[in-house]
C-alpha cells in the first residue's frame, strides 16, 4: 500500500477514537430529489469544522454505493485535491441510495530493539509483513464506516440493510424523512448484534459560525436503539465508536469500530 493511502486510511480509522476536533464526513449536494436520471455530487473530507474543507481529503479507494435494489454502482468523475475529494453519483433508479466509504483491516504495534514499530494492512499481508517473533506485539481489528443517504423520488429500504460488518446504523425512521421538531429513531449494530449502551453524539453543521458544538448526546438501549429530536432544519453529523476485546479476525485481540453519517433535516 502506498504511503499516502496508508496515512489516509489510518486517519480515517483513527479520527473517531481520538480526543481531537477532526471529523470525517460525506456531504451530498442534495439528499432528496426527483426526476428522470438525476445526479448528485458528493464532497468527502476530514476537517476541523463541519462541513468545511480545511484539513485533508477523504480518500475514495473504498467508496461503496448501494442502489435501491441492493446492487453496487460506481462513483463517477472522482477527484482528490488538497483538502477534499469529490465524486458524482448517477441515480438511475428510483428510491434510496446508501453512499459510503468503508475501511477494514488490522493494526499492529510492537517493540523492535527499543524502537516502536507500527503496521496496518489486512490479515493476509500480516503473515508476511509483521515479524513472527515481534516483541510486545499488539494487534487490533479496525472497521470504519462513513456514509450518507440520498433518495430519488419516494424513499425505499432496499439499500438500508445491514452488512453485519463493523458498526452500522439501521434506520427505524427513514434517514431521508427527517423534519425539524420531530423525533427520529435509529438502531446501531456491531457485527450484526445490537450495540447496547453505546454513547454517541449528533452535531449540527455550521460549527465555524458559533462558539459551541451544540452537540446532542444519546446512549443506545439494550436493543441498540436511540432517538433524536431535531431542534432545527439543516445538515447534521452523527458519530459513534467503540473499543472492546471481541475481535473476530485472528490474531487480533482487540476490536475498534467507528461510524459517522451525514443527515439532512428538512423544515416542517
Amino acid at each position: 500500500m502506498k504511503p499516502t493511502k496508508l496515512a489516509a486510511l489510518a486517519l480515517a480509522l483513527a479520527v473517531p477514537f481520538a480526543a481531537q476536533a477532526h471529523k470525517a464526513w460525506l456531504l451530498p449536494s442534495q439528499t432528496v430529489l426527483s426526476g428522470n436520471d438525476p445526479w448528485v455530487t458528493v464532497d468527502a473530507a476530514v476537517s476541523n469544522d463541519l462541513f468545511y474543507f480545511n484539513h485533508v481529503p477523504l480518500r475514495l479507494d473504498n467508496a461503496v454505493i448501494t442502489a435501491p435494489d441492493g446492487s453496487v454502482v460506481q462513483p463517477q468523475n472522482g477527484a482528490t485535491g488538497k483538502f477534499r475529494s469529490v465524486f458524482d453519483v448517477q441515480l438511475q433508479q428510483a428510491g434510496t441510495y446508501r453512499i459510503a466509504v468503508v475501511n477494514a483491516g488490522l493494526f499492529a504495534s510492537w517493540d523492535d530493539n527499543g524502537q516502536p514499530r507500527r503496521w496496518r494492512g489486512n490479515a493476509e499481508s500480516f503473515k508476511t509483513e509483521v515479524p513472527k517473533d515481534a516483541k510486545n506485539l499488539q494487534v487490533t481489528q479496525s472497521a470504519g464506516r462513513i456514509e450518507t443517504f440520498v433518495t430519488n423520488g419516494a424513499p425505499s429500504t432496499g439499500a438500508l440493510k445491514a452488512s453485519n460488518k463493523g458498526l452500522e446504523l439501521v434506520p427505524v425512521t427513514h434517514p431521508n424523512d427527517l423534519f425539524a421538531g420531530e423525533t427520529a429513531t435509529f438502531q446501531l449494530l456491531i457485527d450484526g448484534a445490537p450495540a447496547a449502551g453505546l454513547e454517541l453524539e449528533v452535531i449540527p453543521g455550521g460549527i465555524r459560525y458559533r462558539d459551541a458544538q451544540n452537540e446532542i448526546k444519546a446512549t443506545t438501549d439494550a436493543d441498540g436503539k436511540f432517538s433524536v429530536t431535531w431542534p432545527e432544519a439543516g445538515m447534521y453529523w452523527l458519530e459513534a465508536s467503540l473499543q472492546d476485546d471481541k475481535a473476530s479476525t485472528p490474531p487480533a485481540t482487540q476490536r475498534r469500530a467507528s461510524y459517522a453519517v451525514t443527515l439532512e433535516v428538512l423544515p416542517q
